[in-house]
């Protein structure tokens, strides 16, 4: 789904995806997949570095941010090329590790893309503001879509479950979550009967 294509989201479409012109960039930016890697570090928790040599079970590394550092090599892990930044679904990512996660996550926050799926499920990260993407607009970019024709969103899982109860399709169901405030979260099985 094109810039085209994702006019029918309204002013909410950069909420959902990142633009045609980011996509193609991200594909052509340099990348050497033997030394881009995140370290482990107190203060950030990660951060993006470059191996610089291994060597008895120690890795040292020089951070995107000029500092040098000596871990362990279990204290580094393998990086995505930068066509996988804010990625939509993370299963698709060449490596799937804690720190790739979390970056994908901040990243696709950073940019107000709350909405990411990961395998079967969707991931949502609170952005404690109003965002443009609950409107009827919206909902209507979503109606009839599989969930890989559209940008993640939870109207998207909900339209996919009712989709399938009107098909009655037996054995299909989804769970949708969701938490209000400090509440603890709610489940609700749709399931067609």
């Amino acid at each position: 789904m094109g810039d085209g294509e994702m006019e029918c989201f309204g002013p909410a479409a950069i909420y959902l995806r990142k633009p045609e012109r980011e996509r193609i960039e991200a594909q052509t930016a340099p990348f050497d997949a033997k030394t881009e890697y995140f370290v482990t570090d107190e203060a950030e928790m990660y951060l993006k570095c470059s191996l610089v040599s291994k060597d008895g079970g120690k890795a040292s590394v020089k951070t995107h941010c000029g500092k040098a550092v000596t871990v362990k090599e279990d204290e580094i892990f393998p990086m995505n090329p930068p066509k996988f930044d804010k990625m939509e679904d993370m299963a698709m990512m060449t490596h799937l590790n804690e720190p790739s996660v979390l970056f994908n996550l901040k990243e696709r926050y950073a940019a107000w893309m709350i909405y990411t799926y990961s395998g079967l499920f969707c991931a949502t990260v609170n952005p404690y503001k109003w965002l443009p993407v609950y409107d009827a607009i919206v909902v209507a970019g979503y109606r009839g879509k599989k969930r890989i024709e559209a940008p993640p969103h939870i109207f998207s899982i909900s339209d996919n479950a009712y989709q399938f109860m009107l098909t009655g399709k037996e054995g299909k169901h989804s769970s949708l979550h969701w938490q209000l405030g400090f509440q603890p979260m709610t489940a609700f099985n749709l399931t067609s009967l």
